[in-house]
């Protein structure tokens, strides 16, 4: 029994040796990433549920008012570029959706479209905020389109930035993060295993434009991902990647003034993507960008803020009123 019980330990030990080895990386401690990623323009919004999500209200407090969606794995900080040039025309609302972030995982566990739809109405529920313009990036363009479909009456424009939903293109080539996230078995170990290089490998194949990749930048995504709850929810989000209902039949009952914006470069969702959209949504605008990949607001910003302006300042006909529903007295 002495025997068998020293053999367990020892490979108990062995593990963890290989572990640390391999690079084991703990979570974050949430106080000090609060320190280090929140800003003067934070609010942690309780949302119900036992939901508190991260958020920034910022710009002309009576401008138009702009919501924007960060894409998967990212957070609230890839817009930062969209807000300083745009913040002295509109308010802009950005928020790190469940399971990133500063807000960490959804108390439900839930990552479906629906779950992030919901938490999004919640959230601008808790703003006051009852209409607005809604711009997404990859993930946060599916987030978009599907807001959109649910609640059409919210929105005064839809802004689709390299947004997810196309179907998958043969030619793309997925950068390394994404390909361990959708590996089942490797996924796990990257609950505790996240090295530093697989977000800046990850990073670096998902722009064109090199030079807006900073240390700093890897470091934020690396340690926000190991946010407490981040990586286990980030498993469950990619386990149902290819299940969900996407709603994509009914994209062409979208009739609110729509915008797409797409880096000609894109390797994780091509640029057929934006074509794709185009033919779906009736009236829809389309921008593509020479020489930029998957993340333009970023790697051009002044280019695709000023496409972003001139699109919500054009007047566009006043959409039908959506008939009102009488919730039934209990």
């Amino acid at each position: 029994m002495k025997r068998a019980l020293k053999w367990i330990i020892g490979l108990l030990v062995a593990a963890i040796a290989v572990l640390f080895a391999l690079g084991y990386t703990p979570d974050t401690e949430p106080a000090a990433m609060k320190a280090k990623y929140a800003s003067p323009a934070s609010q942690f919004v309780d949302v119900g549920g036992g939901l508190t999500m991260h958020v920034r209200d910022e710009g002309k407090r009576d401008g138009p008012v702009l919501v924007l969606l960060h894409g998967s794995n990212a957070s609230l900080h890839t817009w930062e570029p969209w807000v300083a040039q745009l913040k002295d025309k509109y308010r802009i609302i950005s928020l790190d959706q469940i399971g990133h972030g500063l807000t960490g995982p959804n108390p439900t566990d839930q990552y479906d479209g629906a779950a992030f739809v919901g938490t999004l109405d919640a959230l601008m529920n808790r703003l006051g905020v009852t209409r607005f313009a809604l711009a997404g990036n990859s993930m946060g363009g599916y987030v978009a389109w599907e807001y959109a479909l649910a609640h059409p009456g919210k929105l005064t424009h839809l802004v689709l930035v390299d947004a997810a939903g196309p179907p998958d293109d043969p030619d793309k080539d997925l950068p390394i993060g994404f390909r361990i996230a959708r590996t089942p078995g490797i996924s796990k170990i990257a609950l505790v295993i996240t090295p530093r290089s697989v977000f800046e490998r990850s990073l670096r194949g998902s722009v064109s434009n090199q030079t807006m990749i900073t240390p700093a930048m890897v470091d934020r995504y690396w340690e926000l991902n190991r946010y407490p709850g981040n990586r286990a929810a980030t498993g469950a989000r990619f386990a149902q990647y290819g299940n969900r209902n996407r709603n994509t039949g009914r994209l062409g009952e979208i009739k609110v003034p729509t915008l797409i914006l797409w880096g000609s470069e894109d390797k994780l969702i091509t640029v057929n993507g934006a074509d794709w959209f185009a033919a779906q949504i009736p009236g829809s605008v389309k921008i593509v960008y020479p020489g930029i990949g998957h993340i333009p607001m970023e790697e051009a910003p002044q280019r695709t803020a000023a496409d972003l302006d001139a699109f919500l300042s054009r007047p566009f006909p006043s959409p039908p009123k959506q008939p009102s529903m009488a919730l039934p007295r209990r």
